[in-house]
């Protein structure tokens, strides 16, 4: 009987370790085109920034509708693009929401937000 009850349990633990190695999990993070973005803006040759800004809201949506949620610097990111295009309010709320998600980031945002207003 010992010997049958350590087999069942044996046969449960490894369905059981098998089901969640087979199971797939959400993704932490809606990356969507973020990470291209980020290469296109550094690589200075890309789309306008316009076209990015553009990219990185359609995104946003989708994150939104599918409730998942924007990686570290999202936010940081279209704050850049917005205040590159002049659209200062947007930039500021986006920086502010970038503080919010993440708190780790306050003091690099800080420093960002005290750059741009010069």
């Amino acid at each position: 009987m010992k010997h049958a009850l350590k087999n069942l349990a044996t046969v449960l633990l490894t369905g059981l370790v098998m089901t969640g190695c087979a199971s797939q999990s959400k993704p932490l993070y809606h990356w969507g085109s973020y990470q291209p973005q980020v290469y296109e803006y550094f690589k200075g040759d890309g789309s306008s920034t316009e076209a990015q800004i553009i990219a990185l809201e359609a995104e946003m949506e989708k994150a939104r509708a599918s409730g998942a949620k924007l990686p570290p610097g999202y936010h940081g990111h279209l704050a850049m693009l917005y205040s590159k295009v002049g659209r200062m309010d947007q930039a500021k709320q986006e920086f502010e929401l970038e503080k919010t998600l993440y708190p780790e980031s306050a003091s690099f945002i800080d420093y960002l937000m005290r750059n741009f207003k010069k």
